[in-house]
């Protein structure tokens, strides 16, 4: 993902820290029903990477088994290939097949739908994606929208909220912005209001250059983050390190789903810092996660 990079020089110069939570997500995890202990999921935004044979996949692994072999090291997956091309059914039954009943797919609404008819006259585009989404059964987790990058709430609020309205309420949504005039007053809080009221998710993306994105609002009692590190910068852990702080909190204020995909510049890296996130999780929230295991370290065979 090249979304907020900047040059490396750059990175020292750029404040880390996470703000702190808005009103409106203390309101939101106050109001949780949740039963039992949270719920998190960590995945990368790719299976199909040669560069992870030797690494976490084991050495000689071929590409028809790239995601065989993620589905041992994750339990769910940031589903971006769909953005550029609905699969086939027979390809959704053999992605079912290579994960087991826990796995979930988190699939983003194509590219025809958000970027090029910019989520206007899509009603046939959308049965298709949805008749895709049934077919992955158990292994459909929440679907995740971004509007076009153009799209600003001046001239295109009613046009996203109407699609809003058009995806079916047991299906859970979240959304991301990327026009900056999202992040700015009148327009945030008219937004994420209204996601609050109708029970649709916001995305946190937290990345170098865009540190609007980090909003720290919750519109539902579910954290959905996109984090996206530089190439295992010494500042990548030391982010990771806040966020563990920070879901750590959540959860002892009734978060009830936190999903975190994990973003590189360089996707080759995204598995060491979430074998870095998962095992800080685990000691922090007292969390049994599996942990990526790793070739370097004697672990796969």
């Amino acid at each position: 993902m090249d979304f907020g990079r900047v040059d490396e020089k750059e990175l020292d110069k750029i404040k880390f820290s996470l703000p702190k939570d808005h009103s409106q997500t203390t309101k939101v995890l106050s109001g949780s029903k949740r039963k039992g202990k949270m719920n998190i999921m960590v995945g990368c935004a790719k299976w199909g990477r040669p560069d992870w044979v030797g690494k976490i996949y084991p050495k000689g692994t071929k590409a028809v088994n790239f995601l065989d072999e993620y589905a041992k090291q994750f339990n769910c997956i940031e589903y971006n290939a769909i953005f550029y091309k609905l699969p086939s059914k027979s390809d959704v039954e053999k992605y079912k097949s290579k994960t087991n009943p826990q796995f979930k797919f988190f699939p983003k609404f194509q590219e025809a739908i958000t970027h090029r008819k910019r989520l206007k006259n899509v009603q046939q585009d959308l049965d298709e994606f949805w008749e895709v989404y049934a077919q992955f059964g158990k292994n459909a987790g929440p679907v995740f929208l971004m509007p076009h990058p153009q799209m600003n709430p001046t001239k295109n609020l009613e046009t996203i909220q109407e699609f809003i309205q058009m995806v079916p309420k047991d299906v859970d949504l979240f959304v991301e912005f990327r026009h900056e005039d999202w992040y700015k007053t009148p327009h945030v809080d008219n937004m994420y209001e209204w996601l609050a009221k109708n029970k649709r998710g916001s995305i946190i993306t937290d990345s170098a250059g865009r540190r609007d994105c980090v909003h720290m609002r919750l519109t539902t009692p579910d954290a959905f983050i996109r984090f996206v590190g530089n190439s295992l910068h010494p500042s990548d852990y030391k982010r990771i390190d806040q966020w563990v702080d920070r879901i750590n909190e959540w959860d002892q204020q009734g978060l009830q789903n936190c999903y975190f995909f994990m973003h590189q510049h360089e996707e080759l890296y995204s598995p060491e810092l979430s074998k870095y996130l998962i095992e800080k999780l685990n000691k922090k929230c007292k969390l049994n996660i599996q942990v990526p295991k790793f070739a370097s370290e004697g672990q796969l065979f």
